[in-house]
């Protein structure tokens, strides 16, 4: 699965999320239950915003938007 036959909205939407809560640091089985996904597609997204440098994903396995990473 790509992130194209996800679909721009669901990519949309939760980038829109993780922007209107800059603090949500979610687990992939958290993100999988938020929006609904089976693992497969849950891993294609966040791995297409991490490779977006959208989010970020830390030693403990959760995810969060990249732009508060400390210097």
């Amino acid at each position: 699965m790509t992130p194209e036959t996800l679909g721009s909205d669901l990519l949309r939407r939760i980038r829109g999320e993780f922007n209107e809560m800059p603090g949500l640091r979610l687990t992939r089985r958290q993100a999988q239950r938020l929006w609904n996904l089976d693992s497969g597609a849950c891993d294609t997204v966040l791995g297409a915003l991490v490779r977006a440098k959208f989010l970020y994903e830390t030693r403990d396995g959760a995810f969060l938007r990249r732009d508060g990473l400390a210097a």
